[in-house]
């Protein structure tokens, strides 16, 4: 069982960049799958990026692929999203979850994940 808590968000101007963090608690993060998750007003929670828990894969939106890194820290029991050229379009509230054993083809889906963060606010101005 983990919590999850991210931050990093904030005002930002388009084509700038933006680190979020999701900090864990848990002796067991290293064995957890881990996914980010953004949801704008009005619009349905969407996939964003996935890395399993070795680290060694990593899955992103089409929509924020070349734009996006997710990577994960076992040791510090933290995910990052790297986020660079920021568009309006990338405003939403952003979660972080987490589950044990999510499978491949369920990693896009908010369903699949049993923890979640409280999410952090990134709005991009035009």
């Amino acid at each position: 069982q983990v919590t999850l808590v991210e931050s990093g968000g904030g005002l930002v101007q388009a084509g700038s960049s933006l680190r979020l963090s999701c900090a864990a608690s848990g002796r067991t993060f290293s064995t957890y799958d881990m996914g980010w998750f953004r949801q704008a007003p009005g619009k349905e929670r969407e996939f964003v990026a996935a890395i399993f828990w070795s680290g060694g894969n990593t899955y992103y939106a089409a929509s924020v692929k070349g734009r996006f890194t997710i990577s994960r820290d076992n040791a510090k029991n933290t995910v990052s999203l790297q986020k660079n050229s920021l568009k309006p379009e990338d405003t939403a509230l952003y979660y972080c979850a987490a589950a044990r054993g999510v499978y491949y083809y369920r990693r896009e889906e908010a369903s699949a994940y049993n923890y979640w963060g409280q999410g952090t606010q990134v709005t991009v101005s035009s």
